[in-house]
């Protein structure tokens, strides 16, 4: 049976992650005859209503977008998500998908937009920096400026009516979204409660704790007991010294081999960002700051104890979940679902007192409250823009609104009615299918019907992570990883296209140089001294201009 949802009603679960709300979808399982017009919204005066099919001669429109690791286990391309199966049904529109190999999306990004020949829809993470240097250089003013992407605006205002609605509502939201001009240039990914804001921090094996008879440590100095007693004792008790206490590894290749510092893991221990960061207002560099070195100078003697691993230069994620499931590994910062809960899935039956625990973002003195760890904004700074080269603009604004829709925000975060969830009480339920399958995790079983375990245009449900989490230890992780207040963190700051130039052309060599000396030091190439000339460096770089850049972005993002 078909239930319906008011707008009102959904727009407020959507927003604020309210109790269970009687949602459902106007789609029928896979194989069942579509009816051929569904009225999916009500449109104020000035726009036109979404119906479907969306077209009604077959349309294809180009979509470039990186495939998510965890889709690529089992898939080639989003084409064979059941979500995007459907959504064709509904809208008659089929999407030819163009994924970038695994690792180089920012490399192919570059050439698709050097080769200007670009597909209808790029989703790319466009949205400005967060305290970093990803952005695109210029950001999304320039990809508008130079005739890249389209403004949406105005096609927003005439074609979107569950989109206008949305950011209508949600005045906070649209301040992420837009430019400090107040250009929209594309159909953003939002986490749709705080509860879904944070989802990464450090885990450590739970067994191996309590074999030890040691707590998850919350400070720098219990963390270095945890570790050395994982290096010492043998907790995989195969009677030889092939533990390794931690991994800084986190990525899908070896450009990643220091992100597990980087959403502040230990140096937010120090009260400082690895990146950018502000304080009441006023933008710092956290290598900048005196306690990089002290922070670095623990990282060298931990090194040298032995107790972070040595091939974490090295590292991808293949030998990473060999490390983890081998018993070779003792910690590690990771994802509750990516990492966590699919070890926890892969060894449930193999070795069924393998368990993973999350411990808090460490600090200095015992009982001092972290006050920076991995957090998301609403936004994250991933959306789906509309290149100059579509010649089906309206048609691609209506397929892009129908995800902001009640049934398009089912369809995004649970896929199919009666293959990949069911209604149970108002609650969509995922199946078996996702939650017990038998040839893959449910963090890979996901990808294959919907993408709200990963970025993409449209508003992520609390009620997929409520499920995801499957495990008491996940849940437990989040409650510990939410403790910081993080709000040292800087927004998505849009800089100006002239500000961007010169930002990132300081933030690339800044950036390659910090990575390159804070390796050598924590290996013991260099002496913790070096720092000091580093810092030196940084600022011959151009450092202090790019603190002023951010600072200039900052105060007009919060002006906006």
């Amino acid at each position: 049976m078909k239930s319906k949802m008011t707008r009102r009603e959904f727009l407020r679960y959507a927003g604020m992650g309210a109790g269970a709300i009687a949602l459902a979808s106007c789609g029928a399982p896979q194989g069942a005859p579509q009816a051929p017009t569904v009225a999916a919204t009500k449109a104020p005066a000035g726009l036109e209503p979404l119906t479907l099919p969306i077209v009604k001669q077959p349309l294809t429109l180009t979509y470039w977008v990186e495939l998510n690791p965890n889709a690529a286990a089992s898939m080639k391309t989003y084409g064979e998500m059941a979500c995007y199966q459907e959504l064709e049904k509904r809208t008659g529109i089929h999407i030819e998908f163009q994924h970038p190999p695994v690792g180089q999306a920012q490399e192919q990004f570059s050439l698709t937009m050097a080769s200007q020949k670009y597909p209808d829809i790029i989703e790319h993470g466009w949205g400005g920096e967060a305290g970093g240097s990803s952005t695109p250089p210029g950001g999304p003013a320039k990809y508008l400026k130079d005739g890249v992407i389209i403004r949406l605006n105005e096609l927003i205002d005439k074609y979107a009516p569950n989109f206008k609605k949305l950011l209508a509502d949600h005045p906070d939201w649209r301040k992420q979204i837009v430019t400090d001009e107040g250009d929209i240039y594309g159909f953003p990914f939002i986490r749709g409660d705080p509860y879904l804001q944070t989802y990464q921090g450090p885990i450590l094996r739970g067994d191996w704790l309590e074999k030890l008879g040691l707590q998850a440590p919350t400070t720098l100095d219990e963390w270095h007991t945890v570790l050395k007693a994982i290096k010492e004792k043998d907790p995989n008790g195969n009677g030889k010294a092939d533990e390794w206490p931690f991994n800084s590894f986190r990525g899908s290749g070896p450009a990643h081999a220091l992100n597990g510092f980087s959403n502040h893991a230990f140096v937010g221990a120090w009260g400082i960002g690895w990146e950018f960061y502000q304080e009441k207002g006023a933008v710092k560099y956290g290598p900048l700051q005196p306690e990089f070195k002290e922070f670095l100078k623990v990282m060298a003697q931990w090194f040298k104890e032995g107790l972070i691993d040595p091939d974490f230069v090295a590292m991808d994620r293949k030998l990473l979940d060999a490390k983890v499931t081998g018993g070779q590994l003792g910690s590690l910062v990771g994802n509750a679902g990516a990492n966590l809960g699919v070890y926890m899935d892969a060894l449930a039956s193999k070795e069924p007192k393998f368990k993973l625990v999350g411990a808090p973002y460490p600090v200095l003195k015992k009982g001092d409250k972290p006050v920076l760890g991995q957090y998301d904004f609403a936004y994250t700074g991933v959306a789906a823009a509309i290149t100059t080269a579509s010649q089906h603009v309206a048609e691609t604004v209506k397929w892009l609104d129908y995800a902001y829709s009640p049934e398009g925000h089912l369809l995004f975060n649970f896929g199919v009615e009666g293959v990949s969830y069911k209604m149970e009480g108002g609650y969509p339920k995922y199946t078996d299918e996702i939650l017990k399958n038998p040839e893959f995790p449910v963090a890979r079983a996901m990808p294959r019907y919907f993408r709200s375990s990963m970025n993409g245009p449209f508003v992520q449900d609390r009620r997929y992570i409520e499920q995801y989490y499957g495990y008491p230890e996940q849940t437990e992780a989040l409650k510990l990883w939410s403790t910081p207040s993080n709000e040292m963190q800087i927004p998505r700051t849009t800089p100006t296209q002239e500000e961007s130039k010169r930002f990132a052309t300081i933030m690339t060599d800044v950036g390659a140089r910090r990575d390159e000396v804070v390796i050598k030091i924590i290996m013991g190439a260099q002496p913790v001294e070096a720092w000091d000339q580093a810092v030196q460096q940084f600022k011959q770089m151009g450092i202090e201009e790019a603190v002023k850049i951010q600072q200039a972005a900052l105060d007009r993002y919060n002006k906006r």
